[in-house]
């Protein structure tokens, strides 16, 4: 209990600064541009390279991270498949199946791992599979849907190595898969960009709620209540059923998962639509009606399961 609420009441904190700094106009017109631009080219990237470079890979292969994926799969074609069944669009349905299925595993995760899970590395598998895995698949789907003109293939196949997010998480991988030193010097000024990540994603998404409509009203309405649904309770019951019917996790192997997928959908998701200009009302409702959600989610999961 301890570790969900200790966890929401930092989030919650650092958005209400951001909504009192786009409130007062303290950094101008564009300062949720500037945030977001910082957070998506700069400082992400850069948080998770240092993140991937010390994570040990062979927390890849654990059984629980094929729970993790599967359920991943599960909502987010959920969605897909309604998105395409209605025309929603293959941007705006990409943003959509992520606030289903990408959880917030860093910043809201750690600390929930920590207080009820008991180990803060327990979150590692979710945030590995969504860095190396979701990540780069989703940014190519939206670099390839914002492409105006035809590109030829070679350029189609190298676009994940043009998206700074996906590049850092790789470069990671590869760090920490060879071994390699990284020097005092080097390793320390990246690492001090990085912690601006979580921060600014945080600050942004609190400035775009100045003069925004409540959640749930307009034109977006449908898309959220879908993805909230699958987030809130569809990924976490589909990852309860995969674990018990076919992993037969028991114990704490069963909370870890189900309360992981429990998680609310990632702040950074707003900062992927922002960049990208596309489902920015989508992601911003959803990953903040999700968010309140997974409160009593969290509560109950883990009276149940704990």
């Amino acid at each position: 209990m301890q570790g969900v609420l200790s966890g929401f009441l930092v989030i919650a904190v650092v958005i209400g600064v951001g909504y009192v700094i786009g409130r007062r106009g303290h950094l101008g017109a564009q300062g949720r541009e500037v945030l977001t631009g910082l957070a998506f080219h700069v400082a992400s990237p850069a948080l998770l390279f240092t993140t991937l470079a010390r994570a040990d890979l062979s927390v890849v292969f654990s059984g629980r991270l094929l729970v993790t994926a599967l359920s991943t799969a599960a909502v987010a074609g959920v969605f897909a498949a309604v998105g395409v069944a209605r025309g929603w669009g293959v941007g705006r349905t990409t943003i959509g199946a992520l606030c289903s299925s990408y959880v917030n595993s860093g910043n809201l995760g750690i600390p929930i791992a920590v207080y009820v899970l008991g180990d803060a590395s327990l979150v590692a598998p979710v945030l590995l599979f969504q860095l190396v895995g979701v990540t780069p698949v989703a940014l190519t789907i939206l670099d390839l849907s914002a492409s105006g003109e035809k590109q030829p293939l070679w350029r189609r196949i190298l676009t994940p190595l043009r998206n700074p997010i996906a590049v850092g998480s790789l470069a990671g991988v590869a760090v920490s898969a060879t071994g390699i030193g990284i020097p005092g010097p080097v390793w320390d000024p990246v690492t001090l960009i990085g912690n601006m990540a979580v921060p600014a994603v945080l600050l942004a998404f609190g400035i775009s709620l100045r003069g925004s409509e409540m959640p749930l009203r307009g034109g977006e309405r449908g898309p959220v209540l879908l993805a909230v649904a699958l987030k809130a309770v569809g990924q976490p019951l589909v990852a309860w059923a995969l674990a018990v019917g076919v992993f037969d996790l028991r114990g704490t192997h069963l909370l870890d998962v189900v309360v992981t997928s429990a998680l609310p959908a990632a702040q950074n998701l707003f900062t992927y639509a922002s960049s990208y200009r596309v489902g920015e009302k989508l992601a911003r409702e959803a990953i903040l009606v999700s968010t309140v959600l997974s409160v009593p989610v969290l509560v109950v999961v883990a009276a149940l399961l704990g």
